[in-house]
């Protein structure tokens, strides 16, 4: 397969991007890379990596800042490193396609250039997080700010096949992130939206609350994009913030030292778990053909991890899977159809 990658997108430069790609194509040999961005530099790159004759190149000499407006940035900058990578997924040039830059940027070229499968209302951010026995999706995060039922029921539908195909949970458990347990609880919007996922092929768990969703409540958390985004932002916070203070108490003192040396495997085990490199990107659902957003400080270890978890994604043929489950619980149509 072959993977196209923004390289001049994440804030470390093309080098974290060659060297993360260097080490999944030393693990994987069916995985090769397209490197999106300038040429000469990009050679320099590869060059200086030990890594000549290994990667493809997709010339392109703009780059998108995170300062850029994101429509303008896909209608002013078709020559971008991001714009060029999207053209040359959506005719067919590769399977997937990974950026570390402007979230809003990629969102609107996933969306106007690759486009949305039929019959997807909006496409949706679903980063994977850590909980209390694993990871779960967290759905929309971002994305669309204002979302109507069908979206959220969608969007159910759409992490379900993710992590089912792609994770390996063989009946993902779908909530619904509400203010209380009850199925009367929340406004209008998640009302309805509790009576489309109620009706949808998947196992929907009901409504769940903020406090109950990091003690692994569900597989897959559904929400629209304003709230997933909060909620994403308060759980990225307070993972530092709790690593850093068990990193303090540690340091307090010599006692609490000696304490730290006893139990360094086990933290640094616990560290990793809630460490965002080791997860790796983002899917954009719902886009005809494979993008993934990674953190915009990626390394090469994040880059790895994306590519690593982009390889599974194409390999269980995910989109094709959301195109025939959003078909399958398409109510408009089959509203028209009775």
């Amino acid at each position: 397969m072959n993977i196209i990658i923004d390289a001049f997108g994440g804030d470390l430069g093309p080098r974290a991007a060659i060297d993360g790609a260097l080490m999944a194509m030393n693990e994987r040999s069916d995985i090769k890379v397209t490197l999106s961005g300038d040429e000469e530099k990009l050679k320099a790159e590869i060059e200086a990596a030990g890594a000549a004759g290994r990667f493809s190149i997709l010339h392109a000499p703009a780059v998108i800042d995170g300062h850029d407006d994101p429509t303008s940035a896909v209608k002013n900058k078709p020559d971008s490193s991001m714009m060029t990578g999207l053209r040359v997924l959506s005719e067919g040039g590769g399977d997937a396609f990974i950026s570390a830059g402007n979230t809003g940027a990629l969102f609107a070229g996933g969306t106007l250039i690759v486009k949305r499968l039929p019959g997807v209302k909006r496409g949706a951010l679903a980063p994977l997080l850590p909980s209390k026995d694993g990871l779960f999706m967290l759905i929309d995060a971002g994305a669309n700010i204002v979302c109507t039922p069908q979206m959220l029921m969608q969007f159910g539908v759409m992490g379900s096949i993710y992590m089912r195909m792609v994770k390996g949970v063989s009946n993902p458990r779908v909530g619904l992130l509400n203010v209380g347990a009850e199925d009367t609880k929340g406004t209008e919007l998640q009302l309805e939206a509790y009576k489309l996922l109620s009706g949808a092929d998947i196992n929907f768990i009901g409504n769940i609350e903020g406090r109950d969703v990091p003690y692994s409540a569900a597989d897959v958390v559904v929400t629209d994009g304003f709230t997933g985004n909060v909620a994403l932002k308060l759980y990225e916070g307070l993972a530092k913030v709790l690593m850093g203070s068990v990193k303090d108490v540690f340091m307090s003192g010599t006692k609490a030292k000696l304490g730290a040396m006893m139990v360094k495997d086990s933290f640094m085990d616990l560290k990793k778990r809630y460490d965002y490199k080791e997860v790796g990107g983002t899917a954009f659902l719902g886009i005809k053909k494979p993008v993934f957003k990674t953190h915009g400080s990626s390394d090469a270890r994040t880059f790895y991890s994306t590519i690593i978890n982009v390889s599974d994604y194409v390999k269980a043929d995910v989109t094709n899977e959301i195109r025939k489950g959003i078909e399958a619980s398409d109510t408009d149509r089959k509203v028209q159809n009775i």
